[in-house]
């Protein structure tokens, strides 16, 4: 009974459409982290909810996040490394409770990888310099890409564009 829960309620980051995983579609290749620390430096360096979200694939509760009704213009970086991830321009409102974009920053800033976890089959996204873990991409997203990149705030950080805020 409880499995059948879990399928029916999902994550609320979860959707019903199918995942490009999923579909067997080619996903970018994992490219090695460049950033490589021990988990003693990572948890010296991230606050406790960074480390479990970036380093042990967490997820924050939905609509809690810093981020997921954030408006000004600039771009999200990584929270662990730095590394550019996603722009302002992306940014939508998926309504899932989460900061959603239709596309990265660069095609090769995320990387992609199948994730059987909690009864669901989805994309998982990385930070391609740091393997952090970032969120999930499904395909229920807006045109051009058709993209939801649903991540958790703490894993991101807002770099303002100057002079220019919604």
């Amino acid at each position: 009974m409880v499995i059948l829960t879990v399928l029916i309620l999902g994550s609320g980051c979860a959707s019903h459409y199918p995942t490009p995983a999923a579909n067997n579609q080619t996903m970018p290749k994992n490219p090695t982290s460049t950033v490589q620390l021990s988990e003693e430096e990572w948890k010296n360096k991230l606050t406790p909810e960074q480390f479990r979200i970036l380093r042990e694939k967490g997820t924050e509760r939905a609509f809690t996040g810093e981020y997921w009704n954030h408006h000004e213009n600039g771009k999200y970086n990584c929270a662990a490394c730095g590394a550019p991830l996603f722009d302002s321009g992306s940014k939508f409102d998926s309504g899932c409770g989460w900061p959603s974009y239709f596309k990265p920053i660069e095609n090769n800033a995320i990387s992609e990888h199948l994730d059987k976890s909690h009864g669901m089959i989805r994309t998982e996204v990385t930070c391609s310099k740091c393997g952090g873990h970032l969120g999930h991409v499904f395909t229920d997203g807006p045109a051009p890409t058709g993209l939801r990149y649903c991540i958790n705030s703490a894993s991101i950080q807002f770099v303002p564009e100057e002079g220019k805020v919604k």
